[in-house]
């Protein structure tokens, strides 16, 4: 599609469309171009059909005649075709003719506006003809190239699900390429009797059915391919000089192989983790028993606060640990990818995708950050012609199209850098800066000069990307002016039109040595007010339905604007999931691990979240696959779009005729089986043609859908207008499953639906945000994304490739930290508050239970802030009235706390080895679990109540991506935030109460330090916990700041006090005087 360049702006609810300092519209491609054949008769084009196929009259010989040609022919002529003498049958969409046979279906010039019966791609075009006036319905998409193919017909009828190269065709050996004429006459002779073709016995179809011919003539095509391979596998061996067998036949043809597989953890690694589980599930057991049987009556609400967060406690482990029952690690095999899908001498097969960049702030995300990004994907290792970025700049900010378009002009010479030299990573931000040996496995001669002049060219870009900033910081009272002096739509950020630049991607658009670059689009959604526009998640679903207009890949990966791609084969490692021709037709979507960079050494603030992604994913994708965590995710588009997975057909058991006459009581009469089987007799025929594809289903391991919308009858347009909005080119996109759009609808007409997909009113009235697409409610709208699509019984898979697909950057100050956890928690209260709460939704769906329970504790996971802030303030209790939370240890007790302590620490060990994770990565996560869960887990909730219960709502921050000059000063950068103030509370009163406890303990004397090593146990714990936290507050000078020394002294003071009114060191009936034994006379 080529825009010449410039901006489109407009909207659709105002009937505005502006293109900007427009050149003229892109000369359409004509149907000759298409399809490179013509009528023998006329001497023009040969249309193509809905199915996107050459037009063919004669079902025979195939002799190349248009359908104005054919109509003329068989209302005037002879009704036969010129070549073969063979009569011409009725075609759909063409008038019955006298001595047309007698059809039972439905004419479909009397009922051309009844979809009912229609394919889906048939339904596309039909929508499609209309809108965009392309002067005729059928089309050509890009996702089934054309070619010189002939329809299947099945009895008469056109079998859309049979691709023409498995046509049962006779052709005659004497067919060849006649003269062009001039009229639509044919050329016959009318003395000459219409004579039927050759009866060919092995052939005739009226003997052996067209099923059994179609089948013996793709088994012969079945042979010869398999004959094909092994002559290329022979071919290659021949050249190498080296004799083969059969066996070594069989293993080269790796292109036959699967593109994954599962490794299973090892059953020495694994069995002994499971019986630990176990074991410690009794041991709770018997804990709680002890616990509930043995009160403590001189301390009875310390003891029964205890419990019920010591319950609380043990579900939530329940939740977070079966999940992790059976983790799995998978392997791809890129060479296999590349032999199934990259032939030599064809074009590549890969399938095509669309990649979304988001960002909203270019203050706070920069936009050299997001320019890194957005260079690693045009670099990517995939055919350029399959990839599109799509960047979504939901700020409308000028500073953001302006780094776009330097971007542009950079990737034109560093994409073929990149490919050039096979560099790792590309993104030029991080693969300058790397301290490696860069020369390593480099020996082009030009690689050191053509290394230095792009890091200069990279330099001189940032210092444009920096002048950029600069100027954007002072903005002019009128508002930004674009150069040719219009104003920019964009000043106002909340009341503008949409926006589209197609700034890569276009004829005449290419890199400095000639080559095609990938398509790179500027999007920005209308904004008006009024008008709810539902954050990131509607900015996605914006991407989703222009991404559809325009290029509509099939697969569709999205990434923040601070994760680029480290890994350029990572599109090739999800295709190996999604492409995989056994089960990739049931995976939603692969779902990477999140890498950082720039994390200090230690991880003070857990930000890497190891134990996560290498131990709790990998358990769920043992399940149904892992959840969607916001970014580094390649999604199928038509599970986004709310479709149920694909069924696969189990083989048939044991029905009536195998039971005795008796076993009809309980699955029903034959009499009603034998009159079902009579209904479905009329499907016959139809079920005969559906044998044809058995053996290429068997040998590619097709699933056959059952619930899917595509291979049902079709809606109606009224219902699919209601699910996915007033747009005929996005429904008609959605009906389309290996994408694709039409190759001759103008540029000026997509771009007008473009516009209409990202008005800010599009999505009213119809299922967005609710059934399709990114779902609304909650600003994590990942969790709800992911849920919805298992619910449909969708699977997902996580893929961790050898080197880190994705990498980015994380808050490490530790302000910025705990904002970013709060709004994952508050994220998840919305979603337990909402229908969608996976406690209660989804069932009778395909949704796994252990897979549930993963999804129930994403969400429940804040309430534990409540019984954690209790459990660490009750130490500071003990210490400060002397009391204690257990009664007095007794053996048995001893043995059964002793071995719950043993099976945890046993867990964690056993986890550590099969997940790959270390001590320090453990125990980083342990500390900030509480942490978060007193400041951020706990705000969370509150906000989430003051949402729902009195509708108050809290605007989330961007958490900023920039940081300071100097390695890992961010680290000691303090904010206030009032999410210090409860952890600085907790930290405080268990140093006073571990003071008191000591003091205490020394002015009783001896028998007192028995009883007190439990509460110091207790508190130490607390304080061991939240040390990273004190270690955040002292900072880089080991300097409390004043605000939240102050406001720590004051409640810890308050506390302190009421400990000193309710239990002070004397005895309050005054000292106990007892009768000294010395004699002091």
């Amino acid at each position: 599609m080529n825009t010449g360049g410039r901006l489109i702006a407009g909207s659709h609810n105002r009937n505005e469309f502006v293109l900007i300092n427009a050149d003229e519209n892109a000369r359409i491609r004509s149907v000759q171009e298409l399809s490179g054949q013509v009528c023998q008769i006329c001497g023009d084009e040969i249309e193509i059909t809905v199915d996107g196929e050459l037009f063919v009259a004669c079902n025979e010989c195939a002799f190349p005649v248009c359908r104005p040609c054919y109509e003329y022919e068989r209302r005037e002529g002879t009704q036969a075709c010129p070549q073969c003498r063979t009569r011409y049958k009725r075609l759909k969409g063409s008038p019955r003719v006298e001595g047309d046979e007698e059809e039972d279906d439905i004419d479909d010039l009397e009922h051309e506006f009844d979809f009912e019966g229609l394919s889906p791609e048939q339904v596309a075009e039909l929508m499609l003809a209309a809108r965009l006036n392309t002067g005729r319905i059928p089309t050509d998409l890009d996702s089934s190239p054309p070619g010189a193919k002939v329809p299947l017909l099945t009895y008469g009828e056109e079998d859309a699900d049979i691709s023409s190269d498995r046509h049962a065709l006779i052709v005659p050996p004497h067919m060849g390429h006649h003269a062009n004429r001039v009229h639509p006459v044919p050329y016959s002779d009318p003395s000459i009797p219409l004579q039927p073709r050759p009866m060919v016995p092995q052939k005739d179809i009226a003997v052996y059915g067209y099923g059994s011919v179609a089948w013996k003539d793709r088994m012969e095509e079945w042979k010869r391919r398999q004959s094909d391979k092994l002559q290329v596998v022979k071919h290659e061996g021949a050249n190498d000089g080296g004799s083969f067998d059969d066996v070594t036949l069989v293993r080269m043809d790796e292109g036959r192989q699967p593109l994954s597989r599962k490794l299973p953890i090892p059953s020495s690694k694994i069995s002994p983790y499971r019986l630990v589980i176990i074991v410690r599930l009794a041991v709770v057991g018997l804990f709680f028993h002890y616990r509930i049987l043995h009160p403590v009556k001189d301390a009875y609400a310390l003891w029964l606060t205890s419990v019920i967060c010591e319950i609380w406690f043990a579900v939530s482990w329940i939740l977070d640990q079966f999940p992790k029952w059976c983790p799995i690690e998978r392997e791809t095999y890129l060479d296999r990818l590349s032999l199934r899908y990259e032939k030599e001498g064809k074009p590549s097969q890969l399938a095509s995708v669309d990649v979304f960049v988001s960002t909203v702030d270019p203050l706070k995300e920069p936009p050299l950050i997001t320019a890194n990004t957005v260079l690693s994907i045009l670099a990517v290792d995939y055919p350029v012609e399959k990839v599109a970025c799509y960047v979504s700049d939901d700020g409308a900010a000028m500073l953001t199209f302006e780094a776009l378009s330097e971007t542009a002009e950079f990737a034109r010479k560093w994409v073929p850098f990149c490919k050039k030299f096979n560099i790792e990573p590309r993104a030029p931000e991080w693969y300058f800066c790397q301290k490696m040996d860069y020369l390593k496995n480099k020996v082009h001669p030009s690689f050191v000069r053509e290394r230095r002049a792009m890091k200069r060219d990279y330099e001189e870009f940032k210092v444009r990307i920096n002048g950029l900033v600069s100027t954007a910081l002072k903005v002019p009272e009128d508002g930004w002016t674009m150069q040719d002096g219009t104003p920019w739509p964009g000043n106002s950020v909340r009341d503008h039109p949409g926006m589209i630049q197609v700034f890569l991607g276009q004829s005449g658009v290419r890199d400095v040595e000639g080559n095609e670059l990938p398509r790179l689009v500027y999007v920005s959604r209308e904004k008006r007010p009024g008008f709810e526009h539902h954050k990131k998640a509607g900015a996605m679903n914006a991407l989703v339905r222009v991404s559809a207009v325009l290029s509509n890949a099939p697969y569709m990966l999205n990434v923040d604007c601070d994760h680029y791609i480290n890994n350029s084969k990572a599109l090739r490692e999800a295709m190996c999931f999604m492409m995989d021709p056994t089960s990739g037709k049931k995976v939603c979507y692969v779902q990477f691990p999140q890498r950082f960079d720039g994390i200090d050494r230690h991880d003070r603030y857990s930000n890497r979240n190891v134990v996560f992604f290498d131990i709790n994913m990998k358990g769920l994708d043992g399940l149904q696959g892992p959840i969607y965590v916001g970014t580094g995710c390649v999604f199928r588009r038509h599970a986004l779009y709310g479709y149920d997975a694909p069924v696969t057909k189990k083989p048939p058991g044991k029905t009536c005729n195998c039971w005795p006459k008796w076993c009809c009581l309980f699955c029903g009469s034959r009499k009603k089986k034998s009159l079902k089987a009579k209904d479905n007799k009329k499907s016959k025929n139809r079920e005969t043609s559906k044998q044809i594809h058995a053996l290429e289903n068997i040998e590619q391991g097709i699933v056959v859908s059952e619930s899917k919308p595509v291979k049902s009858p079709v809606q109606s347009q009224t219902k699919l207008e209601k699910r996915f909005g007033q747009s005929p080119v996005f429904i008609a996109a959605t009906l389309l499953e290996n994408g694709g759009v039409p190759r001759n609808a103008s540029p000026a007409s997509l771009l007008r639906e473009a516009i209409q997909v990202i008005s800010c009113g599009y999505e009213d009235k119809s299922d967005w945000g609710k059934e399709v697409g990114w779902i609304y409610g909650s600003v994590t709208e990942d969790i709800l994304t992911g849920f919805k699509m298992h619910c449909h019984g969708w699977r997902s898979v996580y893929c961790i490739p050898k080197r880190p697909a994705f990498k980015g950057s994380a808050p490490i100050n530790l302000s910025d930290r705990l904002h970013q956890v709060l709004r994952w928690a508050l994220g998840s209260v919305e979603i337990f508050f909402s229908r969608h709460c996976p406690i209660w939704y989804g069932y009778g769906g395909g949704l796994k239970w252990l897979e549930r329970f993963s999804y129930i504790n994403s969400v429940v996971y804040p309430w534990t802030s409540l019984p954690l802030l209790v459990y660490c303030t009750l130490p500071a209790i003990c210490l400060l009235t002397g009391k204690f939370i257990v009664p007095e240890i007794s053996n048995y007790a001893s043995i059964v706390f002793m071995a719950l302590f043993i099976s945890i620490a046993v867990t964690s060990i056993l986890e550590m080895q099969w997940g790959g994770v270390g001590l320090d990565d453990l125990w980083r996560n342990e500390q900030f679990w509480v942490i978060g869960g007193v400041s951020s887990h706990l705000f969370a909730l509150f906000q989430g109540l003051l949402k729902v219960l009195a509708g108050v709502s809290t605007n989330f921050t961007v958490t900023s991506k920039a940081a300071d000059d100097g390695e890992f000063s961010e680290l000691y950068i303090f904010k206030w935030t009032s999410l210090l103030v409860p952890p600085t509370t907790l930290l405080i009163m268990n140093v006073i109460g571990v003071v008191v406890g000591i003091s205490d303990a020394i002015n009783n004397g001896y028998d007192s330090w028995g009883p007190l090593f439990g509460r110091l146990f207790f508190a130490i714990w607390v304080i061991v916990h939240l040390y990273p936290f004190l270690k955040g507050l002292l900072g880089k000078q080991n300097k409390m700041p004043t605000i939240i020394l102050v406001w720590s002294i004051l409640l810890s003071s308050i506390l302190t006090l009421l400990w000193v009114r309710v239990n002070p060191f004397v005895n309050r009936d005054g000292p106990v005087l007892e009768v000294c034994g010395l004699n002091c006379n």
